[in-house]
Formats: structure tokens, C-alpha cells, sequence
């Protein structure tokens, strides 16, 4: 996903994102691994609100989007807030260059951007080669019952001085799947400007992720619902569901 234009108006877009929440839940399960975490990756970095919070913390970040446009955001974030990020532009499906990682993190829905089984099976196996034995890797996705009930069919819109948008969340043809078709207008000068975004998601069953994860040589530790860090969180109406698995050694 490219984002073109929208990674100038990203971070003010996502102003009242759970960042905080992200970077606790992220810190409370490296806290649990049986081995330090220093070496860390984030992938679908975005403009690097988690890959910069976390350095800040001590932890050794790579940040990797397939938007240039976004990981120019990041670099000066990371450049405001004095901490070193490697940056890295590559496309999740074709992640090749990194390895012996102590964990990997991808928040705020990325892997829901990964529509297809056979590419997820693609991108958990690239996950896998980059982590050393033991190493952690932590993502989030949409739920079905979030996709199906809070997003699909559904209309949003903002409206303030100098940004506005509309969003349409169109369903797809088959559960868990969603059209996001997007139309901003951002002020430059006395005029604004117009620009289009139309994004594609699908989440699936958590059974699928279980069964993929399993096939490209993780071990499920956790499943959590919504940023809570207990088993039990784990609903009927959870809205983002969390996943924590462990590379098998020697796979």
C-alpha cells in the first residue's frame, strides 16, 4: 500500500491512535520471553510511532513499509526524537535481507492488508527466516466480528478547517472482507486539495492464522483481545485480536 499523499496528513489523522496502548502491551509481552529482546523489527512501520517508541525504550529498531513516502515521515520522527531507526523499503511479501531478530511486531491491522491465504503463508514464512530461535513475533488484525459489524456497509467522515474526508466501507464478497474508498480534502493556501485513497482488506477466521502460523514453523504462545494482556480477553465481540507466536528452533 502505497498511501502517496496520505502520509502527510497520516499522523494527524491517527492523532487519538492507542499508541501508548501498543507500545505497553508490546513491552509487557517481551517482558515474558524466556530470552532478552534488544534487536526488534516493525513491520508496516507507517510513519513510526511504534518503531520510535520503542527505541526510545532501548530497543534496537528496524522500521519496514513499502511506502517511501511514509518512511520519510518516520526517519524525521525518529531524526525529532534523537533515536536510531534502520529504515527499510520493502514490500512485507518479499522481505529478504534480515535475520537473527529477537522479535517482530506488525500493529494496526497490517497483516489485514495481506488479503489472500497463500500470501499470508508467504509473509509468516519471511517472518520466520528473520527471527533467530525463540524469537517472538507479535501482530494484530482485525476481527471478524469488528469487519463484519463496525466497518462493513459503514460510513465515517471529518470535518475541520483545513482537513476533511469521507469514507465508505464497502463489504466484499465473502466475510471478513472490506472496501475501504476514501476522498480527502486538505487546504493548501486559500484553495484545497482533493486526493483519493481506496484501500482492500481481509481478515479471516482465527483458525486460519493458527493453521498458517503453525505451517510456516511457529508455536502459538497467546491469543489477546484488545490491548488486555490476559487470556480471558479473548471475546466474542473482541475488536482487534492480538497474536503471539514463537519460532520452533531449527525450523
Amino acid at each position: 500500500m502505497e498511501y502517496q499523499q496520505l502520509a502527510n496528513v497520516y499522523d494527524r489523522l491517527m492523532d487519538d491512535a492507542p499508541y501508548d496502548d501498543w507500545l505497553g502491551f508490546t513491552v509487557g509481552i517481551f517482558q515474558q520471553s524466556d530470552k532478552p529482546i534488544h534487536h526488534v523489527a516493525d513491520l508496516g512501520c507507517g510513519t513510526g510511532r511504534i518503531t520510535t517508541g520503542l527505541a526510545q525504550m532501548g530497543y534496537q529498531m528496524i522500521g519496514v513499509d513499502y511506502s517511501e513516502t511514509m518512511l520519510s515521515v518516520a526517519q524525521q520522527h525518529a531524526s525529532d526524537m534523537g533515536v536510531p531507526v534502520q529504515w527499510i523499503h520493502q514490500d512485507l511479501r518479499e522481505l529478504q535481507g534480515l535475520s537473527e531478530l529477537d522479535a517482530v511486531v506488525s500493529y494496526c491491522d497490517v497483516m489485514n492488508y495481506i488479503t489472500t491465504e497463500e500470501e499470508l503463508m508467504t509473509v509468516f514464512s519471511h517472518v520466520k527466516n528473520m527471527l533467530a530461535d525463540g524469537g517472538i513475533f507479535i501482530f494484530d488484525v482485525h476481527s471478524l466480528y469488528h469487519l463484519d459489524n463496525n466497518l462493513a456497509g459503514e460510513t465515517f467522515a471529518m470535518v475541520d478547517d483545513d482537513l476533511a474526508y469521507i469514507w465508505f466501507c464497502s463489504p466484499g464478497e465473502v466475510s471478513g472482507e472490506v472496501f475501504h474508498d476514501l476522498t480527502f480534502f486538505v487546504q493548501q493556501g486559500k484553495t484545497y486539495t482533493r486526493f483519493e485513497e481506496y484501500h482492500h482488506q481481509q481478515t479471516f477466521p482465527i483458525k486460519i492464522y493458527q493453521k498458517l502460523l503453525q505451517a510456516s514453523g511457529f508455536n502459538i504462545r497467546h491469543l489477546y483481545g484488545d490491548f488486555s494482556p490476559k487470556p480471558e480477553s479473548l471475546k466474542d465481540n473482541t475488536e482487534r485480536i492480538f497474536f503471539v507466536a514463537e519460532k520452533q528452533p531449527g525450523k
